[in-house]
């Protein structure tokens, strides 16, 4: 089990968010401690309701900043759990991180593809205490370990893997309720997959059969820019009408991915993650022997999805890899040169004009496969501190030029 805890100042907007779901049908009130349960009814009487019950704590101190908890419980999707024996996690959880006490209200999710629970609360006590958060992180984690041993759940070791891998799957039109399926996607690989430009970000989610639009346009006079996705069969071809980004949150429309994008780009200037697939690239296309389909596959089963764009007439114009395993999405020339659209159109569309050929295999000259692929290609990086510099951004490689004074003649009168 995963838990994710977050501490706000706005109790209404914590309220809200599970309300709303409720409202919509994509998520149920179980249970509580010290609140009034609002299984239904109007929503904004519901989140009065529940408010009405956190008053007299918010009130009795002021002065911390985030006292609004706002928990998240996520049993692996292969635990089946009654909604009694979530709702008892749920206070078995409260207990041992120290408030059982406290009112919260336990919301069952089911949005996502997998039953999770959220718990609203706070950690103010009614005499105006604040209850300690140090280590809370760690005794969350210590509280986890032992209830999987109490309610015989799966144990997880990769929290990241586990909050995603259930999401991870791609879009199916026959399963309906598209929203939901486009909504679970885009939150897991939003926040966990690394892409710095749009056309990454749209090859990313083509692997999920999700196809992501921009559109430009303008209204009363004012120039606006927007995004929709549909949803695609495993042939890329649309099979669901253009959904809204509104329907999913600002982050997903134009100026969150923009602001995505703008940060991943800063991160990758930094240093702070590099391509490390050069060399399964490299070898795929010394295997291929000229072949897309067979160059395709053999990097999907490493865990590397390639995406070819193409015009009208069939030629390679864009070539974007994903790679599932670092969750880093490259467009070919970000990589490299050598794996530019042209170069693959090259090598699979024009052979003639390719220098790429398979070397010979043989387990007793391991080192001269990897020297003759190198000379082949002259771009395998064995080392561990990031591209050599003659692979770095052009603009970095770029001189400098010294701006030129201008001087102005003085023309007296």
């Amino acid at each position: 089990m995963v838990a994710k805890i977050n501490t706000g100042s706005s109790l209404y907007g914590a309220i809200f968010y599970n309300q709303r779901k409720v409202a919509e049908g994509s998520a149920r009130v179980i249970g509580g401690n010290r609140t009034i349960e609002s299984a239904g009814g109007d929503t904004e009487n519901a989140i009065q309701r529940t408010m009405f019950a956190f008053e007299p704590y918010l009130a009795a101190n002021k002065n911390t900043e985030k006292p609004i908890l706002h928990i998240s419980l996520n049993p692996s999707p292969e635990d089946s759990l009654t909604d009694a024996q979530l709702e008892q996690l749920a206070a078995d959880y409260m207990e041992k991180m120290g408030y059982g006490d406290q009112p919260y209200t336990v919301y069952l999710h089911e949005d996502t593809g997998r039953r999770h629970i959220h718990i609203v609360s706070t950690c103010v006590r009614e005499d105006g205490t604040k209850i300690s958060d140090t280590y809370i992180h760690r005794r969350s984690m210590d509280a986890c370990r032992e209830l999987e041993e109490k309610y015989r759940l799966k144990k997880i070791a990769d929290k990241g893997e586990e909050l995603t891998r259930a999401y991870l799957r791609k879009a199916d039109h026959k399963k309906g309720d598209l929203k939901r399926q486009v909504a679970g996607i885009l939150k897991s690989v939003f926040s966990s997959y690394k892409f710095q430009s749009f056309g990454e970000y749209s090859a990313m989610l083509s692997c999920f059969n999700i196809e992501a639009k921009q559109v430009r346009g303008e209204h009363q006079g004012v120039p606006y820019n927007g995004i929709v996705y549909l949803v695609t069969d495993d042939k890329g071809r649309a099979v669901s009408p253009p959904l809204k980004s509104s329907l999913f949150g600002k982050r997903f429309g134009h100026d969150g991915i923009e602001k995505r994008i703008r940060w991943n780009a800063s991160e990758f200037k930094k240093g702070n993650w590099q391509p490390k697939i050069k060399n399964q690239i490299a070898l795929a296309m010394a295997d291929s022997g000229g072949r897309q389909k067979k160059f395709i596959n053999l990097l999907k089963a490493q865990g590397i999805d390639t995406v070819f764009r193409t015009n009208d007439e069939g030629c390679i114009y864009g070539a974007t890899f994903i790679d599932h395993n670092t969750r880093e999405v490259y467009n070919g020339s970000r990589i490299g040169k050598e794996f530019s659209a042209n170069a693959f159109e090259k090598l699979f569309n024009d052979p003639g004009q390719s220098p790429f050929e398979a070397p010979h295999r043989d387990r007793h000259h391991g080192q001269e496969q990897a020297s003759t692929i190198e000379q082949l290609f002259g771009m395998f990086d064995f080392g561990a501190d990031g591209p050599p510099p003659e692979e770095q951004d052009e603009d970095e490689m770029m001189p400098v030029r010294k701006k030129k004074r201008q001087y102005k003649r003085k023309i007296n009168l």
